[in-house]
C-alpha cells in the first residue's frame, strides 16, 4: 500500500489525493492497483464497463506512469491501448486506459473459431445493448457484444455460452475471455484481412493485370472486384452506382489505399473505402458483399434522401455521391480531389432569353404593340455529367399494332453539346440554350433521359440508343478546342460501364455491364447476380447512364 502511494504521490494533483483522502476516511473500498507495466504486479483488472469518470481518472494515472518509465509488451505484457484514440465517427473522447495484458501464443480454443459464421459487413453494434463503442465478435458464433470486462456483455456471453475467442472490431486485437488474455497467432491472420482488407502500392498497380479467380469458404468462386452485392431492400440504384464506380482505376486505387484519406472525418468517405477494398479483396471467407454499412452512412449525409427500401433513381444518387464525396475530401473550398481529377469536364454556355415585353402605345392610335429585347449570356459551367435527350417515341402503332421501338445513334443526341443546336428550357424562365464541350474529363458519365414527370403519372421513352462499346471518337461529333502547348487532345473514349433500366417507370430493376480489364470481358451484374456477356449484348437494352474511359 505505501508502495502504491508513492507512486500516485507523483502524478496526482492536490486536489485528486484531497478527493481521495476524503474517501478513504469514509472507509470506502479503495481504487484498484495502477496499472503499470511491472512484472512482479498481479494483471490489472479488465473493468472496461465501469464508472466513466473513474475510468478516466484512474487511466489518467496510468498513462502517467507508463510515461514515467514503463516498457511496452515487456515480459509478455502489453499495455491495453485500444481506447487511447479520440472516436473520431462518435466524438467522444475515451479515457485512456492504459493496463497490462498478458500476451499469449497458445490459445487452447483457436480450434473452435468458426469462419463459416464471420461477417463484418454490417454495422458494428453491440446486440445486446446497441452500442458502437467497444464491440468485439465472437469468432466462434460471429454474434457482436460491447466490452471484455467482468460486467460486460461479451464476458456474459462467454460464461454463458462457452464460446472463448474474441476480436475488437476496431484495434483488430483478439482476446480470451474470460481469462483476458491476448492472443497473437499467425492462423487469425486471415480473420484480420477480411475485418479490415489492405493493399499494398504494388498489389494496386497489379489488380488490372491479374486474372486469378479466388475461392470463398463456401467452395464457391469469385473474381476480386467483379463480385455480386447485396440488394438489402430496393437498393440495386446503389449496387448498379457502386459497380460502375469500381471501373474508374484512379478512383478505385485512391481508395484502395487509406492512407489517402486516413485524416478525414466524414464516415461517408471511410464506408466507401472500406467498400472499395472488401470488393477486390481476394481473400473473402464468402463470395459476395454486403454494402450495409455504406448504405446507412449514405441515410445519415443525405438526411434520409436515399434509403433502404425505397426504390431511387441511380442519376439522381451518382450525382450526390460524386459531388458528397467532392465536398468531403477537397481540403479548400476552391481545392480539387480525386472526384473532380477523374470526372470533371467544362461547357460554354450560351443563353438567349427575351426580356420581359414593354407595351407601347402608338401615335395614330392603332392601339398598342410589344417591343421585345433578347438578352443573351455566355458562362463557362463545370459538369460532372452530361445528359442527353432521346427524341420522343411515336404516337402510333404500326399494321401489327404493336409499339415501334425507335433507336437512335449517340452521335444524334450528342449534338447537344456541339454548340449550334438550340436546346429550349422552360425553367427557372423560357430560354434557348447553346452547349459546347470545351474541356473533355478523364472519364466521360453521360445519361439518357428517359423519365418524365407531367401531372399525372411518370413516363418512360423506351427509345434505344446505339452506341459503340469501343473507339467512341467525339471530335467527329462535337468542336473541340484546341489543345495546350505540349497536349495531346484525346477525344477517344471506350465504354467501361453501362447501366440499364428494366420495368415501368416508377418501379423496375437496375442492372449494369461492366468491363473487366484484366481480361477485356464483359460482365453483366445485377445484385448478387454475376454472368459474362457479349460485348454485342451490352447495347441492345435501354441504357440509361454510362461511363467511358478516355485513351491514354
Amino acid at each position: 500500500m505505501t508502495k502504491k502511494r508513492e507512486v500516485e504521490d507523483v502524478v496526482v494533483s492536490e486536489e485528486a489525493n484531497a478527493k481521495r483522502q476524503k474517501v478513504m476516511d469514509h472507509s470506502s473500498p479503495s481504487l484498484p492497483p495502477v496499472a503499470f507495466e511491472n512484472p512482479l504486479l498481479p494483471l490489472a483488472s479488465y473493468d472496461d464497463d465501469e464508472d466513466d469518470e473513474d475510468d478516466g481518472r484512474r487511466g489518467h494515472i496510468a498513462e502517467q506512469v507508463i510515461n514515467n518509465g514503463g516498457n511496452k509488451e515487456q515480459n509478455g505484457y502489453s499495455s491495453d491501448d485500444e481506447e487511447d484514440e479520440d472516436d473520431e465517427y462518435h466524438g467522444r473522447s475515451q479515457g485512456k486506459r492504459n493496463r497490462a495484458i498478458e500476451i499469449r501464443r497458445d490459445c487452447p480454443y483457436l480450434d473452435t473459431v468458426n469462419r463459416q459464421v464471420l461477417d463484418f459487413d454490417f454495422e458494428k453494434f453491440c446486440s445486446v445493448s446497441l452500442t458502437n463503442l467497444n464491440v468485439y465478435a465472437c469468432l466462434v458464433c460471429g454474434k457482436y457484444y460491447q466490452g471484455r470486462g467482468p460486467k460486460s456483455h461479451a464476458y456474459t456471453h462467454s460464461l454463458e455460452a462457452g464460446h472463448h475467442v474474441f476480436i475488437n472490431l476496431r484495434t483488430e486485437k483478439v482476446y480470451c475471455l474470460p481469462d483476458g488474455y491476448e492472443v497473437i497467432d499467425p492462423s487469425l491472420d486471415d480473420i484480420i484481412h477480411v475485418l479490415n482488407p489492405r493493399f499494398t502500392q504494388e498489389q494496386v498497380e497489379q489488380l488490372d493485370k491479374s486474372r486469378q479467380w479466388s475461392r470463398a469458404l463456401d467452395g464457391s468462386d469469385y473474381l476480386p472486384g467483379t463480385v455480386g452485392l447485396n440488394n438489402i431492400k430496393e437498393t440495386d440504384f446503389v449496387n448498379v452506382t457502386i459497380q460502375s464506380l469500381m471501373r474508374v482505376t484512379p478512383l478505385r486505387n485512391f481508395f484502395l489505399i487509406p492512407e489517402n484519406y486516413q485524416h478525414n472525418r466524414s464516415p461517408l468517405v471511410h464506408r466507401f473505402g472500406e467498400l472499395t477494398r472488401k470488393i477486390w479483396h481476394a481473400r473473402n471467407f464468402k463470395g459476395q458483399v454486403s454494402p450495409h454499412e455504406f448504405l446507412q452512412a449514405v441515410m445519415k449525409a443525405s438526411k434520409k434522401r436515399f434509403r433502404i427500401g425505397a426504390q431511387s433513381d441511380p442519376v439522381e444518387f451518382m450525382s450526390w455521391l460524386l459531388n458528397t464525396l467532392h465536398t468531403e475530401l477537397r481540403t479548400s473550398k476552391k481545392g480539387s480531389s480525386i472526384i473532380h481529377r477523374c470526372f470533371q469536364g467544362e461547357l460554354e454556355v450560351v443563353k438567349e432569353m427575351h426580356n420581359r415585353p414593354i407595351a407601347e402605345k402608338r401615335e395614330n392610335g392603332d392601339g398598342e404593340h410589344e417591343s421585345h429585347n433578347i438578352g443573351m449570356e455566355t458562362s463557362r459551367m463545370p459538369f460532372l455529367m452530361l445528359g442527353l435527350d432521346l427524341p420522343p417515341p411515336p404516337l402510333f402503332t404500326d399494321v401489327m399494332e404493336k409499339n415501334i421501338i425507335p433507336q437512335v445513334p449517340l452521335f444524334n443526341i450528342l449534338k447537344k453539346f456541339d454548340g449550334e443546336t438550340v436546346t429550349e428550357v422552360v425553367r427557372p424562365r423560357i430560354a434557348r440554350m447553346r452547349y459546347r464541350v470545351t474541356k473533355l474529363p478523364q472519364y466521360l458519365i453521360l445519361h439518357m433521359r428517359r423519365f418524365t414527370k407531367n401531372n399525372f403519372f411518370m413516363e418512360k421513352n423506351p427509345t434505344l440508343v446505339n452506341f459503340p462499346v469501343k473507339n467512341l471518337e467525339l471530335k467527329d461529333y462535337i468542336p473541340l478546342p484546341a489543345p495546350k502547348e505540349n497536349e495531346k487532345l484525346r477525344t477517344k473514349y471506350d465504354l467501361i460501364a453501362n447501366i440499364v433500366h428494366d420495368g415501368k417507370p416508377g418501379e423496375g430493376s437496375y442492372r449494369v455491364f461492366v468491363q473487366r480489364k484484366s481480361e477485356e470481358l464483359w460482365y453483366e451484374m445485377q445484385d448478387l447476380h454475376v454472368s459474362e456477356t457479349l460485348p454485342q449484348m451490352v447495347a441492345l437494352s435501354e441504357t440509361y447512364m454510362q461511363i467511358y474511359e478516355q485513351h491514354q
